[in-house]
């Protein structure tokens, strides 16, 4: 546990140091690369399942054509000779899917066939002319078939908007969309930005994995901490939340002023889509408004900022700003007037802390990685004089320092000990008459076991420490005599920081991203929790407002959406990729990373079932409307499907849905039950027909009226208008349309998540976008009656609340009638893009 804590806190520590452009952009390009093959392996495959099906349909479309017209055998016979010799006929590679026309001249001459005098001519079956639409995909038999199509005429003319399709393009690759019987015209569709509006309502988490001196106590009862790109002011007593919310990447530091008010916060500089890296910056803003009072740095930090720090006997003039650069450049800015100070190069080494002096604005040290170094400022001037650790053991981190009131500094290591260091006389001797006074080790205090990860002084003098093996919190007297110490739960990590509240009750941050609120005689209690690693499973409860989240940290949590907190966690052997509640509402599915999943009892929190499709990991879970099945999806490119019973706790396989060229992404059931439509990597809409056997239905077209339970599907006609132009295929991670049919919230790769109208069957439809995850989006999902809406980050590890405002509109289809004919004209709210 000892190397295993310490190493990781090293990591964190070196993790600002090196090269790590050079790494994030081979890792870039290796993943797209890996992304092209998995596409041209899955394009290929679907070309030949297609070749083969067309080949299985010659026979049938020569029967067809020569029941209806004797002429369409010479057709076929005389086509399928070149140069004299008999070679099988293959038809064109296109899609099957849509077997519709696409020739003005086809539908001309069809148009004709309505004239009176055409009447005693024979007209073809929808089936026929739907074969013979077949062959006007092979150039060698496309003028024959025009002629023979306008010579017999064609019934479903009549019903050409029957047939129509649009087509959109990922990645290059064409996905054919097939329009409602219901739109009648689909160029006239407007789509206009959503009724509702989110509102942000609440933030699960805490980062204390990764960042230090991240937790302190504002006067007005509010703790401030920070997850991905929100800073939280939670009140400890009324348990309500405010946010800052002016970063656009994730924070990754934080400082109080003097005036116990003013506030401020660095960023990370983060990357765009092109891996492109934005410009970090320091904001300094008002905690009892929230307003930003001023903005520095832009332009001038590199890959983010680390440490903040306020001097403290000017009243809290300036800023001492280190960003992560490879030389962790320090500078100072008389932050009001926006300008810089002084700047100078730090260290190449990792750097964790940095603080002016309490008494004197011109002193201030930093600390870090085999380091700890004493800053004189003069003027616009920095000078350094390093720490000298003489006879005692040099660490390999300064993890954390304070001032003490009697004007030394204390510093924690990560030998685990708590080092005393005190002015002694200038060594005239050795430096000449112009020596100054040093800073030398006076004392050294065995404290922890394992790294002292952070200190805090107390009013009276005494010192707090939090350990990391031994997670334990240690008072000290004035002359580091310990007084009294207590020991946090493992599930909950290691001492991160600690804020004073009164003198007796304090709130602990930790590693595993939780604060802790108690006192050294009653324990402590969690009254923030959140993952500790990449989230992806999300599922919402069918008729409560709770909800599960499930990830790579192995955990299972069960969240309260009104009561804002964590009902319970159990850990799992695997990671959790996916999940869903049975209608029931008494248990949940969650598919892991190995092709297992596990049955979950809401009441018990015991697993009721425990079952294994292929060895690949899983990617949805998905009830049927009524309970009665279980789709599982898996990237083995699979759908398993499974009859439910005994209210949600027996399963029992049903079949199993191949087709798939590329692994499962998303699917759904339709309103009856009886059918699944699914997506997969390669950009592939299918849909089965699960009530006769998992089948799956070759003709797309017969599915486009079909209704759905629910719409989680990233591709489809009534979502295709969310892909922005030019959109990679994993651009967008997930949707999920709300249950009362008016609007859809999109997930995306750009930390983003998005709020359309729905249906939004258009390209370039407007939309509400929305800002506070510092990482992927991956997944999002409405409560049972749309009040809320969840959205999980990835790395980030963040859960963010949105209030759904604004009523919703009636049903989605009346919606969409009416948007193809007259009343298709609303004014767009100011703010959606």
């Amino acid at each position: 546990m000892d190397g295993s804590t310490n190493s990781l806190d090293d990591v964190s520590a070196e993790s600002s140091t090196g090269c790590p452009d050079r790494l994030s952009l081979m890792e870039v390009r290796l993943q797209a690369q890996e992304d092209e093959i998995t596409l041209l392996k899955s394009s290929l495959a679907d070309a030949l399942r297609k070749l083969r099906l067309h080949d299985q349909q010659i026979p049938l479309l020569k029967q067809q054509l020569i029941a209806v017209n004797p002429a369409a055998a010479r057709v076929l016979n005389h086509s399928c000779y070149v140069d004299g010799i008999s070679k099988p006929c293959r038809l064109s590679t296109s899609s099957l899917d849509g077997c519709h026309l696409t020739s003005n001249r086809v539908r001309r001459n069809s148009e004709r066939s309505k004239d009176p005098q055409d009447k005693p001519k024979l007209r073809l079956s929808k089936k026929a002319a739907s074969s013979t639409n077949l062959l006007t995909r092979s150039p060698s038999l496309e003028s024959r078939a025009k002629d023979l199509i306008s010579s017999t005429g064609s019934q479903g003319s009549r019903r050409g908007t029957q047939s129509q399709s649009i087509k959109m393009f990922i990645r290059g690759r064409p996905i054919t969309m097939y329009i409602p019987s219901d739109i009648l015209n689909y160029e006239e569709l407007k789509i206009d930005l959503p009724s509702q509006k989110l509102d942000l309502d609440w933030v699960y988490g805490y980062r204390g994995r990764d960042c230090r001196a991240n937790l302190y106590l504002l006067p007005s009862g509010e703790a401030v901490y920070f997850i991905a790109c929100v800073v939280v002011l939670y009140h400890i007593s009324n348990q309500t939340q405010r946010h800052y919310r002016k970063h656009t990447d994730c924070v990754r530091c934080l400082a109080i002023h003097p005036d116990k008010v003013r506030v401020a916060s660095g960023q990370t500089a983060g990357v765009d889509k092109d891996g492109k890296h934005f410009q970090p910056f320091v904001h300094i803003w008002d905690s009892n408004t929230l307003v930003t009072l001023q903005q520095i740095g832009l332009g001038t930090f590199e890959r983010g900022v680390g440490s903040v720090a306020f001097s403290n006997s000017d009243a809290g003039t300036f800023l001492c700003v280190i960003d992560d650069s490879n030389e962790h450049m320090l500078s100072v800015w008389d932050w009001n007037k926006n300008i810089k100070h002084a700047e100078v190069k730090s260290t190449n080494e990792a750097v964790l802390a940095v603080e002016f002096s309490p008494t004197d604005t011109n002193n201030i040290i930093s600390c870090g990685k085999s380091h700890v170094y004493f800053w004189t400022m003069s003027g616009f001037t920095m000078t350094k004089k390093q720490g000298i650790f003489g006879k005692y053991k040099k660490p390999k981190f300064i993890m954390c320092f304070v001032f003490s009131l009697t004007g030394d500094v204390l510093t924690g290591d990560s030998e685990g000990n708590i080092l005393t260091w005190g002015k002694s006389a200038a060594d005239i001797k050795t430096l000449g008459k112009g020596a100054k006074e040093t800073l030398q080790i006076m004392k050294q205090t065995r404290a922890h076991e394992g790294s002292v990860f952070t200190m805090c002084l107390l009013q009276g003098g005494a010192l707090l420490s939090g350990g990391g093996k031994d997670r334990k919190i240690i008072r000290w007297s004035a002359d580091l005599a310990p007084e009294r110490e207590c020991e946090i739960p493992e599930k909950f990590g290691a001492v991160r920081t600690i804020a004073d509240v009164d003198g007796e009750e304090l709130l602990v941050g930790t590693t595993r991203n939780a604060i802790l609120r108690g006192t050294f005689s009653d324990g402590f209690v969690a009254i923030v929790q959140g993952h500790v690693d990449e989230t992806w499973g999300l599922a919402t409860h069918p008729s409560q407002n709770i909800f599960l989240t499930c990830g790579n940290d192995r955990q299972v949590c069960v969240w309260n959406a009104e009561d804002h907190k964590l009902d319970w966690c159990t850990p799992l052997e695997e990671s959790g990729l996916c999940a869903d509640f049975c209608p029931n509402g008494a248990l949940v599915s969650v598919g892991l990373s190995t092709g297992r999943w596990v049955v979950l009892d809401l009441q018990t929190k015991e697993v009721v079932s425990d079952l294994t499709d292929g060895n690949e990991q899983l990617s949805v879970m998905r009830y049927s409307p009524d309970g009665s099945f279980l789709a599982v999806g898996s990237h083995d490119n699979f759908i398993y499907i499974y009859n439910v019973t005994d209210g949600g706790r027996r399963y029992v396989r049903f079949g199993k849905c191949t087709g798939h060229s590329s692994f499962i992404t998303h699917l759904d059931w339709s309103k009856d039950g009886k059918y699944i439509m699914s997506n997969s990597g390669d950009y592939e809409i299918l849909y089965w027909d699960v009530a006769s056997g998992c089948k799956l239905l070759r003709n797309r077209f017969e599915s486009k009226d079909r209704e759905w339970a629910s719409y989680t599907c990233v591709l489809g006609f009534h979502v295709m208008g969310v892909w922005l132009e030019g959109s990679d295929g994993t651009d967008i991670n997930a949707l999920c349309r709300s249950h009362n049919k008016s609007m859809v919230a999109v997930a995306d790769d750009f930390c983003k998540v998005h709020l359309f109208q729905y249906p939004c069957p258009k390209l370039k439809a407007p939309s509400y976008k929305y800002e506070g995850h510092g990482s992927h989006v991956t997944n999002v999902r409405f409560t049972h009656n749309d009040s809320h809406l969840l959205s999980l980050g990835g790395k980030d590890t963040c859960i963010l609340q949105w209030r759904v405002k604004g009523a919703g509109t009636g049903d989605s289809k009346d919606h969409l009638a009416s948007s193809s004919t007259v009343r298709s004209s609303s004014n767009s709210p100011e703010n959606g893009t």
